[in-house]
């Protein structure tokens, strides 16, 4: 009997682009499901890598948010949304350095991390009002659902155009 959840997580992961690193050489290295599905060792680290730097994201959102919800007493959505922009700006810089130290940056990687960002944070304050407003869940309650459903997107967003491998720039001359 298999559980869907495993199954669902495989099936997500497994569909994920790859996206070189440094550190993790994802053909050599492979886990193996008994029904005989494979997945690159490198997509599950990354995503463990992802999901570390994540938690800091969400520790410093969440500091951020109560600080200006609870002592400044600012309006739940605005708190939400420049607790966001903190955590973006901390995952930029740990995911750039440590996550996806092996995509071949340029110029634009900055600016496709904000798009995927704006859009990550339109998503969330939409969710966090959404469950404050229509469901009827406490202001910081709220934020819990919203925060985890922003992550599983922005991940698989990061993944397959922000940080995607890009092939190296070849010389003409040789």
């Amino acid at each position: 009997m298999e559980r869907t959840g495993c199954a669902s997580s495989r099936k997500f992961l497994h569909a994920l682009p790859a996206v070189p690193s440094k550190s993790v050489k994802s053909r050599a290295r492979t886990i193996s499901h008994p029904s005989g599905e494979s997945l690159s060792l490198g997509v599950v680290l990354q995503f463990l890598k992802f999901g570390i730097v994540g938690i800091s994201n969400t520790l410093l959102f969440f500091a951020v948010y109560f600080l200006l919800l609870k002592v400044f007493v600012i309006w739940y959505v605005a708190a939400s949304g420049i607790g966001f922009m903190v955590g973006a700006t901390n995952g930029f810089i740990l995911n750039r350095r440590w996550t996806f130290n092996g995509h071949v940056g340029d110029a634009l990687t900055p600016l496709r991390w904000i798009v995927v960002q704006s859009a990550g944070l339109a998503v969330n304050l939409g969710l966090v009002y959404l469950f404050v407003d229509d469901v009827g869940m406490e202001q910081l309650l709220g934020q819990v659902p919203a925060t985890v459903i922003v992550t599983v997107l922005t991940f698989i967003a990061n993944r397959a155009w922000t940080f995607r491998g890009h092939s190296p720039v070849v010389d003409a001359a040789g």
